[in-house]
C-alpha cells in the first residue's frame, strides 16, 4: 500500500527519483496515465494488469465508459525504474498535469499520484476543509 507525501524534483530530462518507500513495490515496472484533477496516476505493473482486467468488463455500449477508457488508456505509458530508481514521465503526461520542477508525490493506497506542487497545495487546502467538515458517510459502511 502506498502512503505518505514526498517532494522529489523533476530533472531536466523529465525523470523523477521514486520515493524510497515506494521502490520495492515499483521495482519491476510502472504504468503512468492521466488521473483525475490533472495529476498522474502511477500503478505497479501488477496493479495495472489487475485494473485492466476490471476495465475490460466495462460495457462497450456505454459512451461514458468508452470516452473514459479512451482518455485513461491512450495516455498510459510503461517504464521500468533505472539503477538510480528514476522513471521518465512522458511529455504528454507532464503537460497534462502541468508539471514543473517542483513535484508532490503522494501515496493513494493502490497507486501513487504525481502532482505539480502548487496544484497539490491548492487542492489540499480546499479539500482539507471539506474533509474536516464531513458530516455524512462518504464511503458506505466504512466512513
Amino acid at each position: 500500500m502506498f502512503l505518505g507525501t514526498y517532494a522529489p524534483k523533476l530533472d531536466e530530462k523529465g525523470r523523477i527519483i521514486l520515493p524510497a518507500k515506494f521502490r520495492d513495490e515499483l521495482a519491476t515496472g510502472v504504468v503512468m496515465t492521466r488521473g483525475q484533477e490533472n495529476c498522474i496516476y502511477v500503478f505497479s505493473t501488477d496493479e495495472f494488469e489487475q485494473l485492466h482486467e476490471k476495465i475490460k468488463q466495462a460495457p462497450v455500449t456505454s459512451k461514458q465508459a468508452r470516452d473514459y477508457l479512451r482518455v485513461f488508456l491512450s495516455g498510459a505509458a510503461a517504464d521500468t525504474p533505472d539503477k538510480q530508481n528514476r522513471v521518465m514521465i512522458p511529455a504528454n503526461l507532464r503537460s497534462y498535469a502541468g508539471l514543473d520542477r517542483e513535484l508532490t508525490v503522494i501515496g493513494a493506497g493502490s497507486r501513487v499520484e504525481i502532482w505539480d506542487s502548487a496544484a497539490w497545495d491548492s487542492y489540499l487546502t480546499e479539500q482539507e476543509t471539506a474533509f474536516a467538515n464531513t458530516t455524512e458517510e462518504v464511503i458506505p459502511g466504512l466512513f
